[in-house]
């Protein structure tokens, strides 16, 4: 089991998306040993409630609840908000997980946007703007997301004019756009948030790990990452900065930051462009029809 290494988050409340493989899963596991209210999303019922039961026989907690939902769908981003929202609760961390790489050929959401980009970064806008005003309410609170030094895969800055990959498609360098996007938008909602109460960071595992994030692309990558698995980080090694930033107290108050493991690499210049970021920002308002006053 990952050590949380955090003060008890016993009366506190988690949401984590993603949250029945892989990083989600294990980071779900790790905090629930610190005694929150979990919320986990996720696509697929039965993998759900399997996971709540792993859960409560590992840990202890019972305290788990689940909010179905395809957060490649925005109808279903913002149905799973309303969910949480009417049940009153507080929300003391939001962890961003969810993501996948897409498919050989280019797919589109339902709502007519590249499905890697509307999954891996338009959800992660979407939701946690739905869920901040709670946030905010429940300040010191923290948003956590899950990004990957993928972003590394986009040569130069943010493709503004192909970032749906309409005219050049390759699923792993969607992939990286879809990644780099998550740490602009990560200091962008920083910066926008300074002094709430509410920080946000991002995190990714320092190497591949052993998940099966990227198993939809074709035959040849499930087979390929199957026989790489037994080289790659497990997924409770590559949760540790993910549930680092959820729940340490010795980041309490940090925002805007990006980390690599336990570690705080330097980004390159196309990740720490505020131009790019708050140019995205006004995208993803528009793409999703949400948005959120700039700071004063």
């Amino acid at each position: 089991m990952v050590d949380a290494g955090g003060l008890p988050l016993a009366g506190k409340v988690v949401m984590i998306t993603g949250a029945t493989s892989g990083i989600g899963r294990e980071t779900a596991r790790a905090l629930a040993v610190l005694g929150p209210r979990l919320y986990l999303v996720a696509r697929n019922s039965a993998r759900a409630d399997a996971t709540v039961r792993e859960l409560a026989a590992a840990t202890g907690n019972r305290d788990v609840h689940i909010l179905l939902g395809d957060l490649s769908a925005q109808s279903d981003v913002r149905r799973v908000a309303s969910e949480f929202l009417a049940r009153g609760d507080p929300l003391h961390v939001l962890c961003n997980n969810a993501g996948a790489v897409g498919r050989l050929r280019r797919q589109e959401s339902v709502d007519g946007i590249e499905a890697t980009f509307a999954l891996n970064h338009l959800a992660y806008f979407l939701l946690t703007l739905l869920l901040l005003p709670r946030l905010r309410e429940s300040a010191p609170a923290r948003v956590v997301n899950v990004a990957s030094d993928a972003y590394k895969d986009v040569k130069g800055r943010f493709p503004f004019d192909d970032y749906q990959a309409a005219r050049k498609y390759a699923p792993i360098r969607q992939y990286g756009v879809s990644k780099l996007a998550n740490i602009l938008f990560t200091r962008e909602l920083a910066r926008r948030l300074d002094g709430s109460g509410v920080t946000v960071n991002a995190a990714t595992p320092p190497r591949l790990t052993g998940t099966r994030f990227a198993h939809n692309v074709h035959a040849g990558a499930k087979i390929a990452l199957t026989l790489w698995r037994p080289f790659a980080l497990s997924p409770r090694k590559g949760a540790r900065p993910v549930v680092h930033l959820c729940s340490s107290p010795e980041v309490e108050g940090e925002t805007g930051t990006y980390w690599s493991g336990m570690t705080r690499p330097a980004l390159r210049d196309a990740a720490t462009n505020d131009d790019d970021a708050r140019r995205l920002w006004d995208l993803s308002a528009a793409l999703t029809g949400v948005d959120l006053q700039p700071p004063r």
